[in-house]
């Protein structure tokens, strides 16, 4: 007699064929003008949200630096804020973006283990618990005799 029939989730056997999903993962791939137009996106990242360029962008921006100097204070204020900080924040923060990307896609890599590992652990304490509850069940019609019998006899 069993007394417990365990049913896999359908969603394990899914998970299995699955893997981690990566930020790579969510781009288009449905026709080649998108995959063309994602690609060329990817390079301009790149390119753009490295420490080279915002160093590039730097030197760029101080070629006007001795305008804005001779302009005066607002002509001063004017430059750090529309040329120097918008050029030169754009690629830094970039760069965090791509670090903070690449991180989260380790986090979800560790996390999608960690869940595969808790799915591999849960099954082996249900089979144990099975193993364990078998010779309980195999005391189960001689309890019911025994009741039986007692109520009977009463």
């Amino acid at each position: 007699m069993t007394i417990y029939q365990h049913i896999r989730h359908p969603h394990i056997a899914a998970r299995r064929a699955d893997r981690p999903v990566k930020v790579a993962d969510q781009l288009p791939q449905d026709s080649a003008v998108n995959r063309f137009n994602t690609k060329v996106a990817i390079v301009i990242t790149q390119v753009v949200g490295s420490m080279w360029c915002a160093y590039a962008f730097a030197l760029f921006d101080l070629i006007s630096l001795p305008a804005a100097i001779r302009g005066g204070p607002s002509t001063i204020v004017s430059w750090v804020a529309q040329t120097f900080l918008q050029l030169v924040l754009l690629s830094i923060i970039m760069v965090g973006q791509n670090v903070q990307a690449a991180a989260a896609d380790k986090r979800a890599e560790a996390t999608f283990h960690d869940a595969s590992a808790t799915l591999h652990e849960v099954a082996h304490v249900q089979g144990h618990q099975a193993d364990v509850s078998a010779p309980g069940a195999s005391l189960l019609p001689a309890v019911e005799n025994l009741r039986a019998s007692s109520a009977t006899s009463r």
